[in-house]
């Protein structure tokens, strides 16, 4: 494989960023051949037809939890790099992204040369972070025995947590998520399990604090 045949797949729901991101790497990669989904339910099906070289992943998809999404990705057969490209803040995501597998975490906010240099670095077998990310990798390896409450949390739960500090009500969430709100409950009973924390008011307070929301 070249940097001219490679197969790109791009995950993301707003098409005028969709169409950044293609451009970029066009104009980079002229030989490159692309794929686009705006959902979970699509890039699965992108994924199960055809191999990608790498893929492009917002932490926030619809359909489902792009944590979870990471995590289907790993354990295909051969399995895709994938660069997480996201707004989400970088002290909390990037490192919970590198560990579900993602090759490389860059925010929305940097320039377009950073998304072909993460490229370019993913396609040679290495992993792009920036000097933030590695400072943070260092930290949190360093720190394994002083884990937070919410570290021991599983995806689903995560994303939760994340639209419970969002102030949306178990109704809203159940449908969101395409859950039963008996299993929404069930989550909440297990993050309070987890975390300690039984109102909705504190896992808010505790999301913010800790830049989960």
């Amino acid at each position: 494989m070249t940097a001219r045949s490679i197969r790109i797949l791009i995950v993301e729901d707003h098409p005028i960023v969709r169409r950044g991101l293609r451009e970029t790497l066009a104009d980079a990669f002229p030989r490159a051949s692309f794929g686009e989904a705006s959902d979970a339910s699509s890039a699965m099906e992108f994924c199960r037809k055809e191999h990608w070289d790498i893929i492009t992943l917002d932490i926030k998809i619809p359909g489902r939890d792009g944590f979870s999404l990471l995590n289907d990705f790993r354990r295909m057969r051969p399995s895709p790099r994938v660069l997480v490209v996201s707004a989400f803040p970088v002290n909390e995501y990037a490192i919970r992204a590198i560990k579900c597998g993602a090759a490389g975490y860059l925010g929305k906010s940097q320039a377009p040369d950073e998304l072909v240099t993460a490229v370019n670095r993913i396609l040679q077998g290495g992993k792009y972070v920036t000097s933030e990310i590695a400072e943070q990798l260092a930290v949190a390896l360093s720190r394994d025995t002083d884990s937070k409450p919410h570290d021991g949390l599983s995806d689903r739960e995560m994303q939760v947590l994340r639209l419970v500090a969002s102030g949306k009500s178990s109704k809203s969430i159940a449908a969101e998520l395409d859950l039963s709100e008996k299993t929404v409950a069930t989550y909440r009973s297990r993050i309070t399990g987890k975390t300690g924390i039984t109102t909705s008011v504190g896992l808010t307070r505790y999301a913010l604090q800790h830049g989960l929301a």
